[in-house]
């Protein structure tokens, strides 16, 4: 804080299944990179603890990804508690600026929802945003097709993709079993080989890249708007 950090990014991500190769987390290791690239970029922020759990269904129905096993959700009013009590500890500590960023389709509404409420209440002293542009696969894989660089497949059905695997390889290949996919010639994910290494690890970064500019414009706008965010 002494040195100018005033600035906060509360990251928040899920549990689900995704096919055989991909961890759990899926999420939470792709926001280990990202949130730390991004509050690098901006140069005055930090990166709150991640936020792993989050609403992913109905427990009692099975809805969304509760269909499946291993998924662990979190009721839409308890996901906007916790957001917003983090929010206020964080403010409470002299935060001038909290950004909710998301990686998952569930988190966006809580966030939204939380950011108004507090903007709302605390009428420009302390900002909180919310980042939805962020929240951005299809453009991100789009921006990487048009550079010719991933050109996604017919999908494989496995709740994954290049861009998401590979953004978790830069985190820790491990996460997306790295080494044992190549070993049993199964490392690619909708038609994309993943097996180069190198190749791979330089695409992992050029993606963390992409995201972290977009999301360092959005989260630059969003404080000058004092929390209005023009998606």
């Amino acid at each position: 804080m002494k040195v100018g950090k005033r600035t906060v990014i509360v990251p928040t991500g899920g549990v689900e299944p995704n096919g055989p190769w991909l961890g759990l987390g899926k999420h939470n290791y792709v926001l280990q990179s990202n949130c730390a690239a991004i509050a690098r970029s901006l140069g005055n922020a930090l990166c709150a603890p991640i936020v792993k759990f989050v609403p992913e269904g109905d427990y009692k129905t099975k809805s969304g990804h509760m269909a499946s096993p291993r998924t662990i959700t979190m009721r839409e009013d308890t996901f906007r508690a916790i957001l917003e009590d983090v929010a206020r500890s964080l403010q409470a500590h002299g935060f001038e600026n909290i950004i909710f960023i998301g990686d998952s389709g569930g988190n966006q509404e809580g966030q939204k929802a939380v950011a108004e409420k507090l903007n709302a209440e605390w009428t420009g002293k302390t900002v909180v945003a919310h980042i939805p542009q962020y929240y951005d696969y299809p453009g991100t894989a789009k921006h990487f097709a048009d550079e010719g660089l991933i050109n996604d497949g017919k999908s494989d059905e496995m709740h994954d993709d290049p861009i998401i695997s590979l953004n978790m390889f830069n985190t820790d290949p491990n996460t997306i079993r790295y080494e044992q996919r190549v070993k049993a010639g199964k490392a690619s994910i909708n038609g994309v080989d993943l097996s180069n290494r190198a190749k791979s690890a330089e695409l992992a970064k050029k993606i963390v890249d992409y995201r972290t500019s977009v999301a360092v414009d959005a989260i630059k706008k969003a404080i000058a708007g004092k929390g209005k965010n023009t998606e």
